[in-house]
């Protein structure tokens, strides 16, 4: 029987589902989806949005004293060129990511133990400079610039985020299967590891950010590459 508690708020899915598996090699984990769905026998669910301060901190209120939190939480709107951006999507896009995360580290502190971690999901456009992408640069930025001061003001509970690049996730499911290949093939070629991800590749990396008790304040780059390369 394992001595540690794992909480992975957006884990019913994609890396966060990825990380949720791994994580159970090693501890009783509690998942957190908005949407209830069929889920793996070693994980526990929860049926929460974790951008309501509510229905997340009656989840952890349940599940008492947490030493691993990974927020992988997100939303589907927030990309396009800065002209045609609608700023009411751009506030929501913002609710279901930043926010989000903000909310849930919130709620989880009471219950976070003092050699705890937590571990935030930004990702590369914070940083590529890719076109059509500064919405989504302004979110995962706002996400990745909570790290190090929050590594600082909540010491000794270590707090790091990892920062993905092009990851084939059920995020991607809404387009037609064509073109998500074409895109797919055309991204990986201009990708220095000339692949893209799997949700498993950047779950590793998260399960390291949560569990190394050497690791605070950083942000791991997890992209294939994709802030050195010529994108666009």
């Amino acid at each position: 029987m394992t001595d540690h508690t794992a909480l992975v708020v957006g884990g019913t899915s994609g890396i966060g589902l990825a990380t949720a598996r791994l994580l159970a090699r090693r501890a009783t984990v509690h998942v957190v989806g908005r949407t209830e769905r069929p889920i793996d026998p070693e994980l526990i669910p929860h049926w929460a949005d974790g951008g309501d301060p509510g229905q997340i901190g009656a989840v952890v209120d349940k599940i008492g004293q947490i030493d691993w939190l990974v927020v992988s939480l997100s939303g589907a709107e927030g990309a396009g060129p800065i002209a045609e951006l609608d700023v009411a999507m751009l506030r929501r896009a913002f609710d279901a990511k930043f926010w989000a995360h903000l909310t849930t580290v919130r709620a989880a502190l009471p219950h976070l133990a003092p050699t705890g971690s937590i571990t935030l999901i930004g990702a590369v456009s914070a940083r590529a400079a890719m076109p059509g992408t500064a919405g989504l640069a302004a979110i995962n930025g706002a996400v990745e610039a909570l790290v190090k001061p929050l590594a600082n003001e909540l010491a000794p509970i270590r707090v790091n985020g990892v920062s993905p690049g092009l990851v084939d996730t059920p995020w991607w499911n809404g387009f037609p299967p064509e073109q998500r290949e074409a895109y797919f093939a055309q991204m990986a070629s201009r990708l220095p590891t000339r692949r893209v991800a799997t949700a498993e590749d950047v779950a590793e990396v998260v399960a390291l950010a949560a569990t190394n008790p050497n690791l605070t304040g950083t942000v791991l780059e997890a992209d294939g590459g994709a802030r050195i390369a010529a994108l666009t």
